[in-house]
């Protein structure tokens, strides 16, 4: 998709089906862009020196809200052409991608910029919070209120 000169898109969603990277590249996309910055989060295997086995993300009724929000934000600068960003709920495996995250804008530095605003927001604001199951049978809840 090729954004018309004058416009601006803004995509944001929360869903439990798997994410891809390159239908958010291609959602940004604009002739006007010199950059694309995109993101992925994925699932590791450990956390704070823990082996972790699986995660399971749940989100507020108002999560997709605050993403689309956030979204609109960082669209908001004028050097950003284009802004995509989902997260996933569910369980995640090893491996799996929890956010995904792309920008546009004419030039790297700004695209770079604009892609790092949009994460650390996403992970600041999002009421969405994390289970995580360790390989010793504990589990643990981060980002909960």
């Amino acid at each position: 998709m090729t954004a018309p000169a004058d416009a601006q898109t803004v995509f944001g969603t929360v869903t439990d089906q798997p994410l891809d990277l390159a239908a958010h590249e291609a959602a940004v996309a604009d002739r006007r862009a010199g950059a694309v910055v995109s993101f992925q989060g994925v699932v590791r295997d450990h956390d704070h020196g823990r082996a972790v086995t699986t995660l399971e993300y749940e989100g507020h009724p108002s999560a997709a809200a605050v993403l689309r929000e956030v979204a609109a934000e960082v669209a908001a600068d004028p050097e950003v052409y284009a802004v995509a960003v989902s997260h996933r709920v569910g369980p995640l495996e090893i491996g799996d991608v929890a956010l995904v995250a792309a920008v546009s804008t004419a030039h790297r530095a700004a695209a770079f910029a604009a892609c790092a605003r949009l994460v650390d927001e996403v992970k600041a604001r999002l009421p969405i919070w994390k289970r995580q199951v360790f390989t010793d049978g504990t589990e643990e809840w981060v980002n909960c209120p």
